[in-house]
């Protein structure tokens, strides 16, 4: 069956972006999530894409220029979307300045078949709000009122933070869609 790849973040152009991280560094979050939608609505002219999910929920997709096959996207057709995340804290040094920046991507395949691959990754420096070691969770607030939750895999390293540290956070998104023409 013929497939058409929307777009992709992927996991692989994301390595080229990564700041060099430091032994400190701890994963506290890395998840795949797969799910299917249905192409509600196509704008041409910005190349947005509208899916429904299963929940009944909407969210809206753009297909960069890179996307040579975007007018073979019909409404109908079933996508099927694998999200992965990453997020990758290091504790600052004391006077180490902090940072908040943002790099993305995006260029054509090559293949043969219709794709293209999209990275997404921010670094931002953060303080450590709030410590919950029973879910356990850890929240970050940032610049221009930017706060983040999230579980923590490693709960050894949860308890060696405190409230009031300040970190690097390194927020790595990937999403691959997978577009199935409908019948």
């Amino acid at each position: 069956m013929k497939r058409f790849v929307v777009g992709i973040v992927a996991a692989a152009a994301l390595v080229s972006m990564t700041r060099t991280v430091q032994a400190q560094s701890r994963t506290i979050n890395s998840e795949m999530r797969t799910e299917t939608a249905t192409v509600e609505a196509i704008e041409a002219a910005s190349r947005t894409v509208t899916l429904k999910k299963p929940d009944g929920t909407y969210v809206s997709v753009v297909a960069g220029p890179d996307i040579k096959r975007f007018a073979e996207i019909k409404i109908g057709d079933k996508v099927n979307a694998r999200y992965y995340e990453n997020v990758i804290v290091r504790l600052k040094q004391p006077g180490e300045k902090d940072v908040d920046t943002k790099t993305s991507s995006t260029t054509g395949s090559g293949q043969v078949m219709a794709g293209g691959t999209r990275a997404t990754q921010r670094t931002v420096s953060a303080t450590i709000t709030a410590i919950d070691m029973k879910a356990p969770s850890v929240t970050f607030a940032g610049p221009n009122g930017w706060k983040y939750t999230s579980r923590v895999s490693d709960v050894a390293a949860l308890g060696k933070v405190k409230v009031g540290e300040k970190v690097d956070v390194v927020w790595t998104e990937a999403l691959l869609v997978a577009l199935e023409p409908g019948k």
